[in-house]
């Protein structure tokens, strides 16, 4: 199948095979995709930002109760003493949440709700890639060939510019992943090393092929979901 850049007709058309309904193997051997993030619609940012805050909150009590317990201080043991020690803290977790949330939402707001992800996933690795701009999905697919065709050598200035219209990129090594968690109701893939933990997505047509594909090839991974 050919794919047209959506945004400039006079660069050369660039091969792609459609594998599933969005997942295109490229002439570079690369499978690419786009995803389009629905913030308010796939809680998984949202659940991971709560869950580092509550981590956060966890280590902090632990600390202190493990203080407590060495120096000998530690002297409640019915519930209304450790209501009392620790209401204070369940406070401040209330309002870290509370927070955190508002400020996922301002970021949705900013974001205009959704935003485009590029992947491109080979045997050693699977990379994500958030656009700076907000793309409906059919503009997307011009850049999943500018992103092809750059890889190639057979785009000009599109494909040039494409490192500079994107905001951040993660990518896994598969060797070195550790643990893989595929979540469908949530389009969500998570691709775990040791010290970076990415989130693959992938909609439902895609889902299968993609997880399988990653599992794989993740030959020291513990595979849940």
């Amino acid at each position: 199948m050919n794919l047209k850049p959506a945004d400039d007709k006079s660069e050369k058309t660039v091969s792609g095979d459609k594998i599933t309904e969005n997942v295109y193997l490229c002439p570079d051997g690369k499978y690419r995709w786009c995803y389009e993030f629905r913030m308010l619609k796939n809680p998984t940012i949202l659940i991971t930002v709560l869950k580092v805050l509550m981590l956060s909150f966890g280590t902090v009590v632990g600390f202190m109760v493990l203080v407590d317990l060495i120096s000998g201080n530690y002297r409640y043991s019915d519930k209304a003493d450790i209501l009392a020690y620790y209401g204070a803290f369940l406070m401040l977790l209330l309002v870290m949440l509370v927070l955190g949330a508002v400020s996922y939402l301002i970021l949705a707001a900013m974001y205009g709700w959704s935003y485009q992800v590029l992947f491109t996933m080979d045997e050693n690795g699977v990379e994500h890639r958030q656009m700076k701009k907000q793309f409906e999905k059919a503009e997307a697919i011009g850049w999943l060939t500018a992103a092809a065709g750059l890889a190639t050598g057979k785009i000009g200035r599109i494909g040039t510019g494409i490192l500079a219209a994107t905001k951040t990129s993660t990518t896994s090594e598969f060797q070195h992943v550790r643990k893989v968690r595929a979540v469908r109701r949530r389009d969500v893939i998570y691709v775990n090393q040791l010290l970076e933990h990415n989130q693959v997505y992938a909609e439902d047509a895609d889902f299968d092929f993609v997880r399988n594909y990653i599992e794989e090839h993740c030959p020291n991974a513990k595979i849940t979901g």
